[in-house]
């Protein structure tokens, strides 16, 4: 007590020189966030720089080019009009002179085989001194290449720009898109714009607005509430300033090591606004009690007192919230790392700079405890009678409560085995010109992603013989006819070409020796957008076209691949390898299912050791660990009625809500159990914690809810949904700690 005494006179002596150097510390924060803060989508957030399918991906775009790739889809009077391709001339040449484009494809650029004297020539598909029919019958010829080139009605062209696979993409990728963004409209008043690069731009976009937005509406949500909340209108400002220098800090340090908003991260500051808010309010609530118990008390004895009688409390709640967030760096996937890292230390920073900040200034407060009312408030709200009528309910009805919310506690378990893993890339863009764009050009194309197959001999054998080319048509076959999979494009389709035209190079008595010297020939001489073969023709490549869509038919697609490769292939003699961003995409479902097994338990696993420490008896643990997993079990109910899934932003939700939950469960039970010092029934000291505390547990969640709804505001649905999730699971915590928590001690805690 005498320790903690020093402590508070130390900093009132030293206030003046604390609040200069948290003035200097908000400045240097503010400039380094203003100046460094950038936004990182890319792919590298979500995986470890030695995960096997993210070293493949990357392998794979270094040996088959990049599949950072623009796609734009060019309205026009018509698609084979000289004119119109003319200008698909100059429009090459204009973004080929760019030094981060690797090259550059569409109609103007197109050409087809001709076998002639033994050897295969390219021609350019498009020729103007061919008759619109004679194109059209070429174009009906080669259906899975032209598709790609041009619309079936001819009114639409198809450019697509292939970046170099270099690491400066990431870091400049919003200043190529707007420069490509305004070369195309230089030439194209009316198009569309999607693929990878478009669709990383849109999501950077959507984090610096939503984080301004959510941001700013946090601020004046919470000072709202609190003018309701607060006893005065005195503390909003010590309140305020407890939500807004810790957040600065934070965001200093993040730039100042060089790490960059995610769609995940950008979720921090209202997060720690919340957190930080509701710490204030608890201790606050307990010095304007304190003060008002106690009117003969100096000011520097006042605030030993109530911070004596708050510290324990909120370093347990900080403690256990700290827990559901580190737990997040448990999992496989680097945004969840990063987040649950930089929230801890958030959570650090705040718990510090709570106690310092309301030190100075209720130091610097004179207030009459008697007098006090907030700015405004709720005439017909009366909280003793609610916490009277509480007690009753709880203490009448107490096996009621106990059964009721037990079976839906086992309700709850049963629906967590039903819920959904799955992630909707759709569901990470917010709606607007990106989404409108990729909805236009996909219904046109057929899809945006790319996936790249690539068969090889398991010997080395150069894969160019007969048997081969009747498994890769076979195996071909079987993709045309699988609903995800548009237009796959390989050496089959220059096979089935030449074959109608020049039927004599694939006659019985043509030898292996002849076809593979003409068909080798397809990549080196056709200027092409398609990886046919591999240098040393051990390889032939597949290029398909998907629809963005869930992990779950990416998985789907990718079993199909597989079982058509096996079927159209002796697995002994030939390889199968699936490279592209969908094949890297699709094990975010693994990796999810992961981070919740990890990150739970381990959350779990400490927590319930935090409580043991904090409570000292095992029985009383148990009961209030109860009520704290039942709001993560109605968690479960609802997203398996709303079939939500866990993705990649809900995944977060469940070691979060555990930490959360306990929050305010721990600032009514250590009051509860203090009160055992004073002789009475659990119902007695139930109903005096619950008078104690009753005020900032509402605070507190009603400032939890508020700031989750915020962020339930959001345009991205992924995050909307772990937004509202956050929001109604907060409340039903609130739920079990006035009913399911006092009922079980009423009933067992003897």
């Amino acid at each position: 007590m005498e320790r903690l005494r020093k402590i508070i006179v130390t900093i009132i002596k030293f206030r003046i020189a604390i609040i200069a150097v948290l003035a200097i510390a908000m400045g240097f924060s503010g400039y380094n966030t203003l100046n460094k803060l950038s936004v990182d989508n890319s792919l590298g957030i979500w995986f470890l720089e030695d995960d096997p399918s993210y070293r493949a991906y990357i392998d794979f775009q270094q040996n088959f080019g990049s599949d950072e790739i623009f796609i734009a889809m060019l309205p026009v009077e018509n698609a084979i009009g000289e004119t119109e391709v003319s200008a698909l001339k100059e429009l090459h040449q204009r973004i080929e002179a760019l030094p981060y484009v690797q090259t550059s494809f569409s109609l103007a650029k197109a050409k087809y085989p001709i076998y002639a004297n033994n050897i295969i020539n390219f021609d350019d598909l498009y020729n103007s001194k061919r008759s619109e029919k004679g194109l059209k019958n070429l174009f009906s010829k080669l259906p899975n290449i032209t598709s790609q080139l041009v619309t079936k009605d001819y009114k639409n062209q198809f450019f697509y720009i292939q970046l170099n696979p270099t690491p400066t993409v990431e870091e400049e990728r919003q200043d190529i898109a707007a420069e490509i963004r305004a070369i195309i409209e230089a030439n194209y008043e009316n198009h569309y714009l999607t693929g990878p690069p478009v669709l990383n731009e849109a999501y950077s976009k959507g984090i610096y607005k939503e984080s301004l937005i959510f941001g700013v509406l946090t601020v004046l949500v919470i000072a709202i509430m609190l003018l309701f909340l607060l006893p005065s209108k005195r503390y909003l400002i010590i309140s305020l300033l407890s939500v807004a220098i810790p957040i600065s800090l934070l965001f200093g340090l993040i730039t100042s090591l060089g790490f960059a908003l995610n769609m995940i991260s950008m979720l921090i500051p209202t997060i720690l606004m919340v957190y930080s808010v509701s710490d204030a309010v608890h201790i606050i609530n307990i010095y304007h009690k304190e003060g008002l118990a106690n009117n003969t008390l100096t000011k520097v004895d006042l605030l030993t007192v109530s911070i004596r009688k708050s510290i324990t409390p909120c370093f347990y709640t900080t403690l256990t919230t700290f827990v559901g967030y580190f737990a997040l760096y448990l999992s496989p996937l680097p945004a969840f790392k990063n987040m649950g890292v930089f929230t801890c230390i958030g959570l650090v920073i705040s718990f510090i700079l709570v106690y310092i900040i309301t030190i100075i200034g209720f130091s610097y407060m004179n207030l009459n405890f008697e007098k006090a009312k907030p700015l405004l408030s709720l005439k017909r709200w009366n909280q003793t009678a609610f916490i009277h009528w509480l007690n009753r309910i709880t203490w009448d009805y107490k096996n009621s409560i106990i059964v009721g919310f037990t079976a839906i506690l086992l309700i709850g378990f049963y629906s967590i085995f039903q819920i959904k893993i799955d992630t909707n890339s759709r569901d990470l863009l917010a709606e607007g010109e990106a989404k409108q764009d990729l909805r236009t050009v996909e219904i046109e194309l057929g899809g945006s992603n790319r996936l790249q197959i690539n068969i090889s001999t398991s010997d080395g054998a150069i894969i160019l013989n007969k048997e081969a080319l009747k498994s890769l048509e076979k195996f071909q076959e079987k993709l045309e006819t699988n609903q995800f999979i548009s237009n796959p494009v390989s050496v089959v389709n220059i096979k089935q070409f030449l074959e109608k035209r020049t039927p004599v190079l694939f006659q019985s008595n043509v030898s292996e020796e002849k076809l593979k010297s003409t068909l080798s020939e397809v990549d080196e001489k056709d200027n092409s957008f398609f990886k046919l073969f591999s240098e040393d023709l051990t390889t032939a490549g597949f290029t398909l076209t998907l629809m963005e869509g869930r992990t779950s038919q990416l998985n789907q697609v990718l079993d199909d691949i597989k079982i058509a490769f096996e079927s159209s292939f002796d697995t002994k003699d030939y390889k199968l390898k699936i490279n592209g961003f969908a094949v890297v995409f699709a094990q975010l479902n693994s990796f999810i299912l992961e981070t919740q097994f990890k990150s739970f338990f381990a959350a779990f696993f400490v927590a319930f050791l935090c409580l043991l420490f904090f409570i000292k008896n095992l029985r009383t643990t148990m009961l209030v660990l109860i009520p704290n997993v039942l709001p993560l079990m109605i968690l479960a109910i609802l997203m398996t009625i709303l079939d939500i899934p866990l993705d990649v932003t809900t995944a977060m939700i469940t070691p979060i809500m555990l930490g959360i939950a306990m929050d305010d469960t721990i600032h009514l039970v250590h009051k509860y159990r203090k009160s055992k010092r004073v002789q009475g029934t659990a119902e007695e000291r139930m109903n005096g914690a619950m008078h104690y505390t009753g005020s900032a547990l509402f605070s507190t969640t009603i400032a939890l809810v508020a700031g989750f709804l915020i962020i339930a505001s959001s345009a991205v649905p992924s995050v909307r949904d772990f937004g509202l999730l956050c929001a109604v699971t907060v409340a039903i915590a609130l739920i079990t700690d006035i009913f399911y928590l006092p009922a079980l001690l009423k009933k067992f805690d003897r």
